[in-house]
This record gives C-alpha cells, sequence and structure tokens, in this order.
C-alpha cells in the first residue's frame, strides 16, 4: 500500500469545503494531484469547491464513503471533516466523540475496503493540552487534552495508527497551530458562521463589519499579559498536507508533525497588525480569562522540517492580516457585509 511520492494522486479530501480543506484542495491541484472532495456541506461552501468535484456525504457513513472512493479510484485521504469549537465541546462534548471520531472510523472503514492507503489527518495543538511552559512545545511531550475536542482527536490519531500497524496503511497526523490567513488572489478564505478566531473578529471590529473585539484576559505570565499564539497562515498549512501525501512511508508507518512559525504572537500584537494593516484601530475592552485558555501555545516544528522539508514561509503576521483583510472586505461566499462599500478602504 505505499504511495507514490511522484505520481499525480486522486485525493479525497473530507471537510474539503471548509477553511483549511478548500486551501488543500486548491494546493493539491497546483502540484498535479486530483482533489476530490467529501463534504456534508454543514458547515462548508459549495462555492469553496473549485479544483475538482464534490461529492455530498456524511464521513460517518462508511458506505458512502466506500462507494465515493470506488467511482473515482481514490489511493489517499486528507482528513479534514470534523468539528473545531473548543467551547462547543465542552458545552456538548457527544457530536465530538460521534462526528471526530466516528467519522474517522468510517474514513478508514471505507479505506481498507477500497484499497485506499494513504491518510493525512487534521489534528491540533490541543492534544498537548494545557502546557506549564512557555517553551515551544514538541511532539516528544506528553499528550494531556483538557478538553472533549483535543479528547477526539487524540482518539483518532490513536485510531490510525493503530489501524496502520494492523493493516498496512500509511498516515500522518498534521497538528496545527492557529490557522489563519487567506488565498493571495481572494477566491477561498475564512467563512466560519458564527466566527470564534481572533484575527477575523478583530479585522471586523476595525473595518466596522462587527462589534468590538474582547481581549480574553490581560493578566498572563506573558510580555504583555495577553496571551501567546503561533499563527500560521492557510496557505502554509495546505502545503505541509501536500508534502505529507507524497512522502515516502513504509507500509504500516504512522507519525505526528507540529506545524507552526516557532515565534509566538501576542493577542495585543496582533491588535496592533490588524490597526497597522487596515488604517484602522480596532475597538476592544478586556474581559476575564476563559477557563482553560494556556498562557502561551507555541510550536517546535523543527520535525516538520527535518522530515516533510516543511517550514512557513508566508506565516509573517502582517501578510496573513491583509489576506484575511482582503476577503474580509469582499468575500466571494459566506457571511456578507452591509457596510462593506462604506468602510472598506
Amino acid at each position: 500500500m505505499a504511495i507514490s511520492a511522484t505520481a499525480g494522486r486522486r485525493v479525497m479530501v473530507t471537510g474539503g469545503a471548509g477553511y483549511i480543506g478548500s486551501h488543500t484542495a486548491k494546493a493539491l491541484a497546483d502540484s498535479g494531484h486530483s482533489p476530490i472532495v467529501f463534504d456534508d456541506l454543514s458547515a462548508g461552501h459549495a462555492e469553496a469547491v473549485q479544483w475538482g468535484p464534490l461529492v455530498i456525504g456524511d464521513v460517518r457513513d462508511a458506505g458512502a464513503v466506500a462507494d465515493a472512493m470506488r467511482a473515482y479510484r481514490i489511493d489517499a485521504v486528507i482528513h479534514f471533516a470534523g468539528l473545531i469549537e473548543v467551547g462547543r465541546s465542552m458545552r456538548e462534548p457527544a457530536p465530538f466523540w460521534d462526528i471526530n471520531l466516528g467519522g474517522t472510523a468510517g474514513v478508514l472503514q471505507a479505506m481498507r475496503e477500497t484499497g485506499a492507503g494513504r491518510i493525512v489527518f487534521s489534528s491540533t495543538a490541543a492534544v498537548y493540552g494545557q502546557p506549564q511552559s512557555l517553551a515551544a512545545l514538541t511532539e516528544d511531550l506528553p499528550l494531556r487534552p483538557i478538553n472533549p475536542y483535543g479528547d477526539s482527536k487524540l482518539a483518532a490519531e490513536r485510531m490510525i495508527a493503530g489501524l496502520c500497524a494492523a493493516h498496512g496503511l500509511t498516515g500522518v497526523a498534521l497538528r496545527y497551530f492557529n490557522a489563519c490567513g487567506a488565498d493571495a488572489e481572494g477566491r477561498i478564505g475564512e467563512a466560519h458562521d458564527p466566527e470564534s478566531h481572533l484575527i477575523p473578529l478583530a479585522v471586523e471590529a476595525a473595518l466596522g463589519f462587527g462589534p468590538a473585539l474582547t481581549l480574553f484576559g490581560d493578566d498572563f505570565p506573558t510580555p504583555d499579559g495577553s496571551c501567546v499564539r503561533d499563527y500560521v497562515h492557510v496557505e502554509d498549512l495546505a502545503r505541509a498536507h501536500v508534502l505529507a501525501l507524497e512522502h515516502a512511508m513504509g507500509d504500516g508507518a504512522f507519525f505526528a508533525l507540529n506545524l507552526g512559525t516557532g515565534t509566538g504572537r501576542s493577542v495585543r500584537e496582533v491588535v496592533e497588525a490588524v490597526g497597522r494593516t487596515t488604517g484602522r484601530s480596532v475597538p476592544h475592552s478586556v474581559g476575564p480569562r476563559r477557563a482553560g485558555d494556556p498562557a502561551s501555545l507555541v510550536a517546535d516544528a523543527s520535525r516538520a522540517e527535518a522530515v516533510l522539508g516543511w517550514r512557513a514561509e508566508q506565516s509573517d503576521l502582517d501578510t496573513i492580516v491583509g489576506s484575511a483583510a482582503g476577503w474580509r472586505r469582499a468575500p466571494a461566499f459566506g457571511r456578507r457585509f452591509h457596510h462593506a462599500q462604506s468602510v472598506a478602504a
């Protein structure tokens, strides 16, 4: 079941109508592969599927996944489909186990039935839980999720590793830190509704498209008191998935890699970058800390560079914010902002 590192592959992208999935489908097509998107459109957008066919279906339905794999002669999967909201996972844990773990089980069963040999899994830094140190995180740290979202992603990683070892599949789990930014050409971008991520919310506040931003806590043990995170441009993340797909591996192999820049940026630094890039100050207030928010989450991504030859190349903060602001001013799909003509500069 080893996958060729050179020939173009027919790749099922589950959740490929979503944010990172659609950017990865574009990167696959640009690299000579053929993406086939499998998505139930519960959070994604059909308009984001521009580089191959769309199959509408639920990843928990292994039979439907297998039918699509046979129809399109799929030989590899990049698996994004799942729930991502940490706060919601604390309030409603059951859907996260059902969809994140059950969906991974459905995909793996379909792969076994059809002979697809490689899975690249969209994982998360949430598997590390709440680090006690401000140091960059390596893949060798203990895995101690503190919410059902992180728990379900770690369980899915372990399921993939077990099935790879037992059945000769190959797998790579990519643990993202903070995905952000948008396609430089403006065709696709972040279109969550509701939106919960810092950079788009800060841009909306600056442009007058949304309410004032709330900074959750200003008393963390960081240089300016606000949380520090590692922000990675979505196009850098997409490129990492293609490299993981193409990486030569022996049957049964599985490994996990961090994807980040190795440089932390505080919430206040992000707010300053949004103001600088948009030319408008970001109205904001300071609220209490959110339960479970670590002071710092920064990736040590040296293993991704050593194994895949990957490093973040487009992830300086001004580039990220500039692309995010460009998308927010004129989104091609998703949320529309009625102040756009009078406010956008």
